[in-house]
C-alpha cells in the first residue's frame, strides 16, 4: 500500500516536473547526471529563499542608507539654519549698538547745545536786569532833576524875593530875563531825561526780543530733545527686554548678574556714570531725570553685554553633527541600567574642533578617568562648562579663553560607544541643561 502511494506521488512530481539529465562530455567517456523531480523542487525552493533574502536585505540596506542620509541633510540644513540665524542676529546686534552709540553721541551734542542755549538765555536775562538798573536810574535821575528844578524855582523866587526887598523892586525886564533863563535850564535837563529814558525803553524792548526768541529756541531744542529720548528710550527697551527675558529663561537673576559684573568689571571703557546737574536746591528738571534714566538703562544693556560674553551661550560644535542623547535620564549604552546623563552628546567627525562656549578661565585640562580628555572652562557667576571624551586637548589649566576659541578635537576617549563630545555645564556645582542655555541665545542672538 506504501509502495504504490509513493509510486503515484512521483508520478504526480513528473507530471509538473519531468526528470532531467545532466549530460558532462570528455574526450573519453559521457556521463550524466539524472535531476529527480524532487531534487528540482529542492534547488527551486533554495533558489526562490536566497533571492527573497537578496530582496529583502537589499531594501532595509537601501532604507537604512535613505534614512541616514535624510538624518544627515536634515541636521547640515538645521545648522545651516541656525548658524544663518546667529549671523543675522549678531549683524542686528551690532546694528543696535551703532545706533545706541550714534543716539548717545546725538545726545551729547542735544546737551551740549542745551547748556550753550542756557548759558545765552542767562546773558540775556543778565542783560535784561541791567537794562531795567539803567531804567530805574534815570528814572532816579530825572526825579533828582525834578526836585533840582523845585529847588532851583524855589530859589529863584527866594532871590527875586531879596533882591526886590533890597533894591526897592525889581524891574519887569528883569524878572522876565531871570525866569527865561530859568526855562531854558530846565527845559536842556528835561530834553536830556527823556533822551535817556527814550534809550533806556529802546534796549529794554531789544531784550524783551532777545529773550523771546531765546524762550522760542528752547521751546524747539526741548521739542527735540523729547524726539531723541523717546528713539533712545525705544532702542533701550528693544535691546534690554529680550536679554533680560533671555538672563530669567536660564534661570538666573538678571540683577545678580549685573552686581557681579559691577563689582568685577575693571577693564577700559567701563559702565556710563549718570549726569548730575547743579539745581540750586529745586528738584531735578523732567529733562534731567530722562537722561538719568537713559544712562541708567545704557549702563544696564552694557552690562548685560558683558555678562552674555561670559556665559556658555554658543554651540561647542559646528558642521555636521548631530544630537545622540539629551539631558536626562536614560538607558545605559554600557548596559548598566537607567543612569542620569548630565549632559548633551553631540556625535560628529573624529577630529572635528571644539569650541569654547563662553568667555572664561580652564580650571582643568588633561586626562579624568571615564571622561577620558577632557577640559573645564569655569565662566562667572557660578557656571562651568566640560567637554569630554576629546581625542586631543588643546589648552592647558589656568588659560583664558574666549568663546568660539578652539579647545581640543572630537573623539572617543574614556567611557565611550563612539566619537562625540560629552558637553555639560553646571551652576553653583550643580548640571544643568545646556541646551536651556543655547537656545535662550538662539532667540536673542
Amino acid at each position: 500500500m506504501l509502495n504504490r502511494l509513493a509510486y503515484r506521488y512521483h508520478q504526480s512530481l513528473e507530471r509538473h516536473f519531468p526528470e532531467q539529465r545532466l549530460f558532462l562530455k570528455s574526450d573519453t567517456e559521457t556521463r550524466f547526471i539524472r535531476l529527480r523531480p524532487a531534487t528540482q523542487i529542492m534547488a527551486l525552493v533554495g533558489s526562490t529563499l536566497a533571492l527573497a533574502w537578496t530582496i529583502v536585505a537589499t531594501a532595509l540596506i537601501m532604507m537604512d542608507s535613505i534614512g541616514a542620509g535624510s538624518a544627515r541633510e536634515q541636521s547640515v540644513r538645521q545648522q545651516a539654519l541656525y548658524e544663518e540665524r546667529l549671523n543675522a542676529l549678531s549683524t542686528d546686534r551690532d546694528l543696535r549698538a551703532e545706533e545706541a552709540v550714534r543716539a548717545q553721541e546725538r545726545f551729547n551734542i542735544a546737551l551740549a547745545q542745551v547748556s550753550e542755549m542756557q548759558e545765552r538765555l542767562l546773558a540775556s536775562e543778565e542783560r535784561r536786569q541791567e537794562l531795567e538798573t539803567g531804567i530805574e536810574a534815570v528814572q532816579d535821575t530825572l526825579r533828582t532833576t525834578i526836585k533840582e528844578r523845585d529847588g532851583a524855582r524855589a530859589e529863584a523866587e527866594r532871590m527875586t524875593l531879596a533882591l526886590s526887598a533890597q533894591s526897592g523892586g525889581a524891574t519887569e525886564l528883569g524878572r522876565a530875563s531871570d525866569t527865561l533863563a530859568t526855562l531854558e535850564f530846565l527845559t536842556g535837563a528835561l530834553g536830556e531825561a527823556a533822551q535817556e529814558r527814550n534809550r533806556s525803553l529802546s534796549e529794554a524792548a531789544a531784550a524783551r526780543e532777545e529773550a523771546r526768541r531765546v524762550a522760542d529756541a528752547k521751546q524747539a531744542m526741548q521739542l527735540r530733545n523729547d524726539a531723541i529720548f523717546a528713539k533712545l528710550e525705544e532702542a533701550l527697551t528693544v535691546s534690554v527686554e529680550p536679554l533680560d527675558r533671555m538672563f530669567r529663561e536660564v534661570g538666573m537673576s538678571p540683577e545678580a548678574l549685573i552686581d557681579s559684573v559691577r563689582e568685577g568689571y575693571s577693564g577700559q571703557g567701563g559702565p556710563l556714570t549718570p549726569i548730575t546737574f547743579s539745581t540750586s536746591g529745586a528738584a531735578p528738571a523732567p529733562e534731567e531725570l530722562r537722561a538719568n534714566a537713559i544712562l541708567g538703562g545704557l549702563d544696564r544693556l552694557n552690562m548685560y553685554r558683558i555678562a552674555a560674553g561670559s556665559l556658555p551661550l554658543a554651540m561647542p560644535v559646528r558642521g555636521n553633527f548631530r544630537m545622540t542623547s539629551s539631558f536626562g535620564y536614560r538607558n545605559d549604552p554600557m548596559g548598566r541600567g537607567t543612569r542620569m546623563h548630565n549632559g548633551t552628546d553631540l556625535a560628529g567627525t573624529r577630529g572635528a574642533p571644539i569650541y569654547a562656549s563662553g568667555d572664561g578661565v580652564v580650571i582643568f585640562a588633561g586626562w579624568k578617568g571615564d571622561f577620558g580628555w577632557h577640559v573645564q572652562i569655569r565662566h562667572s557667576n557660578g557656571l562651568v562648562s566640560s567637554y569630554s571624551h576629546m581625542a586631543q586637548v588643546r589648552v592647558e589649566t589656568g588659560q583664558r579663553v574666549s568663546r568660539g576659541d578652539q579647545i581640543g578635537d572630537m573623539g572617543s576617549s574614556g567611557r565611550s560607544t563612539g566619537t562625540h563630545l560629552h558637553y555639560e555645564v553646571q551652576l553653583n556645582g550643580t548640571p544643568v541643561n545646556p541646551m536651556t542655555f543655547i537656545k535662550a541665545a538662539k532667540n536673542v542672538f
